[in-house]
């Protein structure tokens, strides 16, 4: 596949998408960026990352982040905008299928409320804490208040959801005649149940089909979609799909990693780890994405990785950038020749225009 970066997922659609379930399944897949000489795992490692990470950016409205976790997603409801909307949720489902099946990790988690639809379960109230704080608040709270209170009607609820959609307002009848439906004591736990799946049901139902579709297309005849999903937990799938949820360990990291070049204590290498160890963590997965197209780690870290990371001193001067061998776990440093251009050179990299691209195979 030759993907022009400028257009990732168009040209990766127009691959992926279009092309037949026996096709993808029998078929090693190649990717090579244009203008760009890089083949190798290593390419198709990054190429997985970038692609996941534009399916599941918000701003192309195919999925929503929870509000307190910014890795974990639902399906947004408001998708429909995109006439190719339905297209797309196909598409996702087959990359997230062929991620797994290449046991590529990239960095996107499941909400509990689009698992458990994927599971063929029912989404409860607990289910929605994550997705929706604020309605999951309001529902405990109807549900916790003074029968009397209800009864009342002071909170004036009706069988309706309300919807608001880029400024336009609608409502949903929760049962026929829903609008002249008083909520009360006796049956505030039906309206929640009713509220609960028109929001997270659905709404959504014709989005998580196409994505159920996208990805048991990649499953076979060997298993089902939801007979796959319902073998696992949350917790089970977030560790296939999306890697370790833990901050890199620095010292694991330096433990795993060989020298070609330098001694393990020379001012060099000291340097370079001190200058690690002050990252953040996103910086942190920038600079080992740029060395091995790895940005989330299994759940047990650089033991799963199959190999260790080489870190060799290059043959070009000071005023050179690292280079990276992806598909080697290779990084090529040259000898710097203070703490301060070691901090400088390594900042320059972990940026994230410099960090999701690479030169070398």
């Amino acid at each position: 596949m030759l993907i022009d970066r400028a257009r990732l997922l168009s040209d990766s659609f127009a691959h992926i998408a279009r092309a037949t379930p026996w096709a993808l399944a029998s078929a090693a897949l190649v990717v090579a960026f244009k203008h760009e000489q890089a083949t190798g795992p290593g390419v198709l490692r990054e190429w997985f990352c970038l692609v996941c990470q534009a399916l599941f950016n918000p701003r192309l409205v195919l999925f929503s982040p929870c509000p307190h976790d910014r890795r974990r997603f639902f399906v947004n409801p408001t998708s429909v905008v995109d006439p190719l909307h339905q297209q797309y949720f196909k598409f996702s489902g087959r990359m997230i299928a062929l991620a797994l099946t290449h046991n590529i990790h990239v960095g996107v988690l499941f909400d509990r409320t689009l698992f458990l639809q994927l599971a063929g379960r029912p989404v409860t109230l607990d289910d929605i804490a994550d997705a929706d704080p604020t309605l999951h608040a309001s529902c405990k709270q109807i549900l916790e208040m003074d029968p009397s209170l209800v009864d009342s009607d002071v909170l004036g609820l009706r069988f309706v959801r309300e919807v608001d959609v880029f400024g336009s307002r609608s409502a949903t009848e929760l049962l026929p005649g829903g609008k002249g439906t008083s909520v009360t004591s006796e049956n505030r736990h039906e309206f929640i149940d009713l509220l609960i799946r028109d929001t997270f049901v659905n709404s959504t139902r014709c989005q998580l089909g196409c994505f159920a579709e996208g990805f048991s297309s990649m499953l076979g005849d060997t298993i089902s979609q939801t007979a796959f999903f319902q073998s696992l937990d949350v917790e089970d799938f977030d560790e296939m799909i999306g890697g370790s949820k833990d901050g890199i360990d620095v010292k694991q990291w330096r433990a795993h990693t060989h020298y070609r070049g330098y001694g393990e204590d020379d001012p060099q290498i000291n340097w370079f780890w001190k200058a690690v160890e002050s990252m953040t963590a996103e910086q942190k997965r920038r600079l080992l994405f740029f060395w091995t197209s790895v940005k989330y780690l299994p759940s047990d870290g650089f033991l799963r990785l199959g190999s260790r990371l080489f870190l060799s001193r290059a043959s070009s001067s000071c005023d050179h950038l690292p280079t990276s061998q992806t598909c080697f776990y290779h990084l090529n440093l040259p000898a710097y020749t203070s703490p301060s251009m070691m901090q400088s050179r390594l900042q320059m990299i972990v940026q994230e225009h410099v960090s999701s691209g690479f030169g070398a195979s």
